[in-house]
């Protein structure tokens, strides 16, 4: 017998939640109602799908394999019904935007003003991460669009330069430090870094290597909040966006240098996906996205950023 799109759902929330009691309060079933189900569903594929423990449950790779599917599934189905509905309508739906924090911080008030503005029946769902973890949801399909750094076009997605944003050397308020330093002087300089897979840390390593350098890591951090803090704190040297660090900046929590020229820049990029269908909303916000970029660059609100070279 084939999966309908019931069992998918409740099948779908209790992975995501990662607990039978939540899945049930959010999907308004019974518990017992919602185990037995889960029983029957795993019965009827011959396969373990979620490991049970006292603190939750995980999936197994059956279950995994079964997220992934009955995700993508769900989100067709629903972009489907969109796509009717709206057809003699203005767009409407749920847009599922990925950002990295440094960026969200900036960006997220903005568009979705712009957004409500234009298109009042499209909610966006933000999700804010490392674009190491927004590469990976957009694979997965967790999200419908996001903004990730240093990007090319690939297969699955397509990446379109939004802007380039300066990075600088973070030190601590009451270091003494040049305004203005070469990137070589950070040789055995101990640095508070995003772990290997994100991007900020791979061009780092990617720069200093070609000055035959490789960074003294002091700790490994994902997530930009805390490098900061620990920064502030005298943990090591870090190295961010200009535009992630003027508020501490200003407040005399951190200190920065900038790198001589041509300095150290990075490239956002707006990135979609080619796999699978782009509803008319999805569509909307990724102009809208386009612009509202496009118009903090001219009023100068991206501080430290660069429209992208022709």
């Amino acid at each position: 017998m084939a999966l309908d799109t019931r069992q998918m759902r409740y099948f779908l929330e209790i992975a995501e939640q990662g607990s039978i009691t939540r899945a049930a309060q959010v999907l308004n079933v019974a518990q017992p109602a919602l185990s037995l189900h889960l029983k029957t569903l795993e019965e009827r594929l011959g396969t373990q799908l979620l490991i049970r423990s006292r603190s939750g449950v995980t999936p197994t790779e059956a279950g995994q394999v079964l997220m992934r599917r009955a995700r993508a599934i769900l989100d067709d189905m629903a972009r489907t019904e969109d796509e009717i509905r709206t057809l003699d309508a203005d767009p409407a739906g749920v847009v599922r935007v990925g950002l990295p924090g440094t960026i969200s911080a900036l960006l997220t008030l903005p568009l979705i003003k712009a957004a409500r503005a234009r298109y009042p029946r499209i909610t966006i769902n933000i999700a804010e991460a490392m674009s190491g973890f927004i590469a990976g949801w957009m694979s997965e399909g967790q999200v419908d669009l996001a903004v990730l750094y240093n990007r090319s076009s690939a297969a699955g997605v397509m990446a379109r330069p939004l802007l380039e944003e300066e990075l600088v050397v973070l030190w601590p308020a009451n270091a003494k430090r040049p305004e203005v330093m070469a990137l070589s002087e950070l040789r055995d300089e101990p640095m508070v870094l995003p772990s290997a897979p994100h991007g900020l840390r791979q061009q780092l390593e990617r720069d200093l290597g070609a000055l035959d350098i490789r960074p003294a890591i002091a700790m490994e951090v994902d997530s930009y909040a805390n490098i900061k803090a620990l920064v502030a704190a005298g943990y090591g040297a870090s190295v961010l966006p200009r535009h992630a660090v003027q508020a501490e900046v200003a407040e005399g929590k951190l200190g920065i240098s900038r790198l001589a020229a041509p300095g150290l820049w990075r490239q956002a990029v707006m990135v979609t996906p080619t796999n699978r269908p782009v509803t008319r909303a999805q569509q909307a916000v990724q102009d809208v996205l386009s612009q509202v970029v496009a118009d903090m660059l001219a009023n100068g609100d991206w501080s430290g950023a660069r429209a992208v070279s022709p």
